[in-house]
């Protein structure tokens, strides 16, 4: 059970102690040397738009004010707007055909960055959302773990501590579980690693539970492409998700009800927020600020009525795909000025290696780049031509896909049929689908070719994959070879 204290005997153990404390862990820093604690926070569902700095319709003071101090990367995309996969590569620095952990519920069987970080040296803490399975190689690496969805190592409840608790943050306890794992690291000679996975603002899922007034959902502004959008000369699955899967609850429904569901997510978003607060409010209190990398990204984004979709799905558009990360590194680390950074294309397995050089331990062969060049302000930052997303499955409805975007196009391919092909300068909404069209024909081969050539030097098995199952689950598997579309 939680120990509770009491507001006087709050004020006194953090005055009276205040000094030793410091003192402590500044011989704690001494020892140390140079090699900064890691705190990485992981939202769930939001897309790269849902904070205040993008986008003013979202409620992030927290976000908005370290966006301020960090990095803040526009183009960061995950692998697959799944949980599980994503997860499993944001931690490994795989792709999900390397890990193996297609859909939600797979297991991740290749060591995390949590063992990395350990072998390293360091002090390390996993608590909330795992998603991720019980195979003994892929939990290992965790010093002190609260998780859901999965056992991990060395199980810890709750550490002595209180956070002061705020109405409505549902995800207190996860907060205050960090913030005493960041307390209690005060206590390690070494320095610490800590990942906090919360659920929001998944808990979209929930919307029709939301209550707000004519007034509030009066002021809520629907995106463009919920506007203008439509699903003729998309890929049929899109219009399916929505009237026979998930969709169904919001398809056809009024803008009253499309604004509620906007409403909620802003709620949610905001939710992980405060949370944020909290636990960046205990690092400083500890006197670890200045000697603390902290990255806050998420797993996939949310389609937050775009496209007259809600949730996630099989569908490609940014707002699954593009997610926010902001990484501040000191400058007594070594950290460059903040900036945005809007000319460089960055992908979730880039995070385990570029975390792992700035701990100065060398990262293991992976799909990821390191971005401690661009941190630091030094040259010689390794880019990419393009990025690849993978989606496999929702549930029991398999829809292979693969995406290829560059700065210009995106191709999305579809298994057992559907292309999509939208040049992002001219059309960053993505509402105009011109696989068909005869002028940019060339452009579509170009990236068919070399969506082709990833596939087979990386041993993705998207060829040899099957579509299956379906929103009302009638649909015969079918071996997908799909040999016209590989040609051209």
């Amino acid at each position: 059970m939680r120990q509770t204290i009491d507001r006087r005997e709050f004020i006194q153990r953090a005055g009276g102690g205040a000094a030793a404390l410091l003192l402590g862990q500044s011989a704690v820093r001494a020892a140390q040397g140079a090699r900064p604690n890691v705190l990485l926070l992981l939202s769930d569902q939001q897309h790269w738009r849902a904070v205040g700095f993008m986008e003013d319709f979202f409620d992030t003071p927290r976000l908005d004010a370290l966006a301020r101090e960090a990095f803040v990367f526009e183009n960061m995309f995950c692998t697959t707007p799944q949980c599980s996969p994503s997860r499993s590569s944001l931690l490994s620095g795989l792709y999900p055909s390397k890990t193996g952990v297609y859909g939600n519920g797979g297991e991740l069987k290749h060591r995390s960055i949590g063992a990395l970080l350990q072998d390293a040296g360091y002090h390390t803490g996993y608590a909330g959302k795992w998603h991720l399975g019980n195979d003994p190689r892929g939990i290992a690496g965790w010093d002190k773990s609260r998780a859901q969805g999965g056992s991990l190592p060395n199980p810890v409840r709750n550490f002595d501590y209180s956070l002061p608790e705020a109405p409505g943050l549902d995800e207190w306890p996860l907060s205050n579980w960090g913030a005493g794992f960041i307390a209690d690291a005060g206590k390690q000679r070494k320095p610490f690693a800590l990942v906090l996975s919360y659920t929001n603002p998944h808990d979209v899922y929930h919307y029709r539970r939301h209550e707000a007034d004519a007034k509030t959902l009066d002021a809520v502004p629907l995106p463009r492409s919920w506007r203008e959008g439509k699903f003729d000369g998309k890929p049929a699955i899109h219009l399916e998700f929505m009237t026979a899967d998930q969709g169904i609850v919001m398809h056809g429904q009024d803008a009253v009800e499309w604004k509620r569901y906007r409403d909620c997510y802003r709620e949610k978003t905001k939710l992980f927020d405060d949370n944020v607060g909290l636990v960046l409010d205990e690092v400083k209190k500890r006197g670890l600020w200045d000697d603390t990398i902290v990255v806050i990204t998420s797993d996939h984004g949310d389609m937050d009525a775009h496209h007259k979709l809600i949730y996630k799905g099989p569908f490609m558009y940014d707002q699954m795909m593009r997610v926010p990360l902001l990484i501040r590194v000191p400058e007594k680390l070594g950290g460059a000025p903040p900036r945005r950074v809007k000319d460089l294309d960055v992908v979730n397995v880039d995070i385990m290696p570029t975390l792992l050089e700035l701990a100065g331990a060398a990262p293991p062969p992976c799909d990821g780049i390191s971005l401690a060049p661009t941190l630091k302000g030094k040259p010689g930052q390794q880019t990419r031509p393009f990025v690849i997303g993978q989606y496999y499955k929702k549930q029991n409805w398999t829809n292979p896909i693969r995406m290829i975007r560059t700065k210009q196009y995106k191709y999305n391919r579809y298994l057992p049929e559907g292309e999509e092909l939208y040049d992002l300068q001219r059309d960053p909404d993505e509402l105009h689908n011109l696989a068909e069209d005869p002028k940019h024909a060339q452009a579509k081969r170009e990236l068919a070719a070399k969506l082709d050539r990833w596939i087979e030097e990386n041993d993705d098995p998207f060829y040899s994959l099957k579509a299956e199952g379906g929103p009302m689950g009638n649909t015969k598997a079918q071996t997908l070879g799909m040999p016209s579309l590989k040609k051209e």
